[in-house]
């Protein structure tokens, strides 16, 4: 009985004392400091003793074209665009030519078929709808010579002798020839193909001829006076431009009136020599060269 009491003793004080030295968990807090160093590194300058160097001639070793395919370009609206710009600007420039002239009442009178002149112009033109459809307006002046010279004081011509105006005034012819200067002013319609500019245009006219009369001041017949034409006929022109270098064109034109009547007239005489019932065709071939003054 005695030992059980022992044995039941030390069971409690070895229980007790294993409870006694079991460990506890415990929160551990540790704290880092972090000390960041920067390093400054001080530049001198170094005086370097200069030396002669020698380099070796530059070579091309390889050349390269590259392709730039591979970008996208959108062509069609890079082509409107400059369309628009083309259709957009005006261009002008001068021209100057060499012809000949057939017209059917001088050809009666003189015999001779052909009238050598010269001309001079100035055109401008825009290019509408397309880049290669152009209008063109121009202006030109023509310089024709004679084929025939009538000179009463020198020799009899058919056209001697007196005529008298509506008021009963008598004139007394003297001379008349056909050289006469020529004002042209045509629109053309242009369509350019490479270098080739074929047109067809539209144009008025009025011939400058000059008749000379004795006409009677202070009821002398001693005053020389002119009678002039003063008609503006219509016609219509075909022609071929051709482009030698960016500036310059050559063409080749042929024009075509219908002249209804010839008048020649005085502003002090009421009175018309050559007025009839006739109508007279002029044809006209040219040679020429155009320069374009814009750019």
């Amino acid at each position: 009985m005695f030992l059980r009491k022992i044995i039941l003793l030390f069971s409690v004080i070895f229980i007790t004392f294993a409870f006694a030295q079991r460990k506890k968990t415990d929160t551990i807090y540790v704290y880092e400091k972090v000390i960041v160093y920067d390093t400054i590194y001080r530049e001198k300058s170094i005086n370097l003793k200069s030396a002669d160097f020698k380099f070796s001639s530059l070579k091309i070793q390889e050349r390269e074209i590259k392709s730039i395919n591979n970008q996208k370009i959108d062509e069609l609206e890079l082509e409107k665009k400059i369309k628009k710009l083309k259709t957009k600007s005006f261009q002008y420039g001068i021209e100057a030519g060499v012809g000949l002239k057939n017209t059917t009442w001088a050809e009666a009178i003189s015999g001779k078929k052909q009238q050598f002149g010269e001309n001079l112009g100035i055109w401008i033109s825009k290019s509408i709808i397309d880049p290669k459809f152009s209008l063109m307006l121009s202006a030109n002046v023509y310089h024709w010579n004679s084929t025939f010279d009538l000179d009463a004081n020198k020799e009899e011509t058919y056209l001697d002798g007196f005529y008298f105006s509506k008021d009963n005034q008598p004139l007394l012819f003297q001379q008349f020839n056909n050289k006469h200067f020529e004002y042209v002013l045509q629109l053309k319609a242009l369509y350019e193909w490479k270098n080739f500019r074929p047109f067809v245009g539209f144009l008025a006219h009025k011939n400058s001829y000059k008749m000379q009369f004795l006409v009677p001041e202070n009821n002398v017949l001693n005053k020389l006076d002119d009678f002039k034409s003063n008609q503006i006929n219509f016609g219509f022109s075909l022609g071929l431009q051709y482009r030698i270098f960016d500036r310059f064109l050559i063409d080749v034109e042929y024009q075509h009136f219908k002249i209804k009547n010839i008048s020649l007239k005085n502003s002090s005489f009421d009175f018309d020599i050559f007025k009839t019932n006739n109508t007279f065709a002029e044809r006209k071939i040219s040679l020429g060269i155009s320069y374009f003054i814009s750019k």
